[in-house]
């Protein structure tokens, strides 16, 4: 038996003996991944030129694009099969933004555990998922697959997923690849714009966008995805200082590195390159081992070799890495999916379960004058909106396999909470997008005959997500007056916003009662929606993102500098708006719930630390109301003095706790003084000497408890040696 097929021999011998006996033709054709399974493409398979394929689904599909690899090929390589599992494969889940929502990483974990599993189970071994960009403007639709705009709660969920895809071992049949993406700052192109250029300095670079990248390697994330923007004039995907300096050898990354759809190719648009054979060369020099969809490897490579112009060892590097990952999979042993399998798992009662919990502890309770929770024994109930009887949008963008007649719409979630007795009234009243106010009579009339009106407005699913960015973040068409209609009846109204970005709703917030994010929520998002409305779950998710009162605000978040001259009404020459508040609408960390909560007892022990020290946070939280529910402690630390300008506030810590009517735990947050470090005006990695204050509270504009404690000397430490903690990660 050759060595690469022999089980019992480790990897990196396999993975050599492989590497000897291929071609150049064949090592190329490791680096090249494509979208379907055309004819042609299946005699490349046979003749080994082809590593990847993407969009392949179906188990028969799969397994006959596997058996032409295995089989009909001279190495029998197996393929790598990859589909865009980001919130769920068959069972959808909420969409990544509600589900940081719930600011609970167990939950994001599992929810990416089950999609492994479905996957798995039909075939597929990688996902281009988890989306780690920081997103700090709204209008970028992409902001709907992230964890929003914070770089410590990013990174949390980051190492979650990961942990969730890949799962203790790659070699499980129930784990797939996650491939953590977009590298880098993405999130950060101008205007809010898909695709769009970034200009930001190398600290924003490094203390804003590349931690939850860090997390996910920490994690163990075997592949990385090359951005479509260009950083600071170099595209993600031609960048050896990213790819190389700060993935490879300052992270210590060492899996591979896919390029997105066609952005070798896009080097030529970019200007940084003139033909494919300059787009290839930039790439392979950068870093970027695997061409997805562009065919630029498949036409220059060999080539550039030929010529001199790279060196084969370029090559080999790659698909070194690219060979190792299969062979970590289990590939070469079990490359085919089991249809059996795939019958117990796929859409089974316990995940449809687990996609209920998961969407419940994704709402957001943003506003709530007395109104909610609802009875149940109201006489007549009034639905009205746009998405309240919406199939399509609760599964948001990106919904792989997801099939809409799975979706529980909130009005049957409605209809299903409710006695026999209790009439329920519908209208659709408008369209999401378009200016006709033809269905305003029916809805004014259905409201009119109503104890309470509940309107769902907000954004299709497509409306979020790539490709899908907005100028305006208004609610879209004449849903706003729909909601203006409704309330100048007199009756009760409750607005249910569904959508995958912030939105800038500032009349309703002053002016409807009771307001609930629920974004995009999956398939059990008219059940889940209906056991908040009623009260059968006390919300208990928080805003990962800033909301803002108008697209002028943007970018808005709320780990913001200080500036020379803050905020200050009575002060017409400091930083703040003279045509509307410069406050957010809903701050980062804002979420209410049916009952509350009481801070009390903060200790922070030691008062002075030394740098890899650490410092012990407790206090005691409460539950001070009537009804059992969830509150999401945060803690907030912030450095006066620095060497630099620091943050107003950064998030170190939380923890989601659930707490029955009067009870009482003491929470502590174990903080290592790593998680202090920042670049400092050499842009060296300290834990600098001073006083820290520390902020614990509901929000970040809700701080309940405040102190704070001393480092005692400045120390440099490496990015390489960095670590999260037990305490921190769970």
């Amino acid at each position: 038996m050759e060595v690469y097929k022999d089980p019992s021999q480790p990897i990196e011998e396999r993975v050599e003996d492989l590497l000897k006996r291929m071609t150049l033709d064949e090592k190329i054709g490791q680096m090249r991944q494509y979208s379907s399974f055309t004819k042609e493409i299946k005699d490349l398979v046979r003749k080994g030129l082809v590593g990847s394929l993407l969009n392949v689904t179906g188990i028969d599909k799969v397994n006959e694009v596997q058996k032409a690899a295995i089989e009909g090929s001279r190495l029998g390589i197996p393929l790598l099969l990859g589909l865009d599992v980001i919130h769920g494969y068959r069972t959808i889940f909420p969409i990544p933004l509600a589900l940081a929502s719930t600011w609970d990483p167990s939950v994001v974990r599992r929810a990416a555990r089950i999609a492994a599993k479905e996957a798995s189970s039909e075939g597929i071994t990688w996902t281009f998922a988890p989306m780690v960009d920081i997103a700090r403007d709204p209008r970028w639709g992409r902001i709907a697959e992230g964890a929003g705009e914070d770089p410590y709660l990013g990174s949390i969920m980051a190492w979650a997923a990961v942990r969730g895809f890949q799962g203790d071992n790659l070699s499980d049949p129930d784990a797939i690849l996650a491939c953590a993406k977009h590298y880098i700052a993405y999130g950060g192109a101008e205007g809010g714009r898909d695709y769009n250029t970034v200009d930001i300095s190398d600290r924003t670079l490094r203390e804003v966008y590349l931690p939850p990248f860090r997390a996910a390697v920490l994690a163990g994330v075997g592949t990385i995805m090359s951005a479509f923007n260009d950083l600071n004039g170099v595209p993600a995907s031609a960048n050896e200082y990213t790819l190389r300096k700060i993935l490879r050898e300052e992270l210590g990354f060492k899996g591979f590195v896919v390029s997105d759809w066609n952005a070798i190719g896009e080097l030529i648009n970019h200007g940084i390159a003139g033909d494919v054979y300059g787009a290839a060369k930039e790439a392979v020099e950068a870093g970027v081992d695997m061409d997805m969809q562009g065919d630029v490897y498949r036409r220059a490579l060999r080539k550039l070799v030929e010529d001199g112009a790279i060196s084969e060892k370029l090559i080999d590097d790659a698909v070194r890495r690219i060979l190792e990952v299969k062979f970590k999979l289990g590939l070469f042993e079990n490359p085919y999916a089991n249809p059996e399998r795939a019958r117990k798992v796929v859409k089974c009662k316990e995940h449809l379960d687990f996609a209920l919990e998961a969407a419940r502890k994704s709402i957001v309770l943003l506003k709530n004058e007395g109104v909610l929770p609802l009875r149940k024994d109201l006489k007549t109930i009034a639905v009205i909106g746009p998405l309240a009887n919406d199939r399509t949008a609760p599964l948001g963008s990106w919904y792989c396999l997801g099939d809409p007649k799975d979706v529980v719409t909130v009005l049957e979630g409605i209809r299903s909470k409710v006695p026999p007795q209790t009439k329920v009234l519908y209208a659709k009243g408008c369209d999401v997008e378009g200016d006709s106010k033809e269905g305003f009579e029916e809805a004014i009339s259905i409201a009119k005959q109503s104890d309470v009106a509940i309107l769902v407005v907000g954004e299709r699913g497509d409306m979020s997500g790539e490709a899908a960015s907005r100028a305006y973040l208004d609610l879209p068409g004449v849903q706003e007056d729909l909601v203006k209609a409704v309330y100048e009846t007199g009756v009760p109204v409750v607005v249910v916003l569904m959508n995958g970005r912030p939105l800038s709703v500032k009349w309703i917030a002053e002016h409807v009662p009771a307001i609930i994010e629920a974004w995009f929520l999956g398939i059990q998002m008219g059940h889940a929606v209906a056991d908040v409305l009623f009260g059968d779950y006390n919300p208990g998710g928080k805003l990962p993102v800033t909301f803002p009162r108008t697209v002028g605000h943007v970018p808005i978040y709320y780990n913001h500098k200080n500036t020379g001259r803050p905020p200050d009404p009575k002060n017409k020459y400091t930083s703040k708006y003279i045509d509307e508040d410069y406050r957010p609408l809903f701050p980062f960390g804002h979420g209410l719930s049916y009952t509350t909560f009481s801070y009390t007892g903060l200790e922070v022990k030691p008062k002075e630390v030394e740098p890899g020290d650490i410092v012990l946070i407790s206090f005691t939280l409460t539950n001070t109301g009537e009804r059992e529910g969830d509150e999401v402690a945060q803690l907030y630390i912030r450095k006066p003095v620095a060497s630099v300008t620091r943050p107003v506030k950064e998030l170190k810590g939380f923890i989601r706790v659930t707490l029955k009517p009067g009870e009482k735990r003491k929470v502590t947050f174990k903080l290592p003084t790593e998680q202090l470090a920042f670049y400092n005006s050499e842009m060296k990695l300290v834990i600098e000497a001073g006083a820290y204050h520390v902020m614990i509270g509901s929000s970040s504009q809700d701080i309940r408890l405040t102190s704070e404690f001393r480092i005692s000397k400045t120390k440099e430490i490496s990015l390489r040696t960095l670590k999260f903690t037990e305490a921190i990660i769970k």
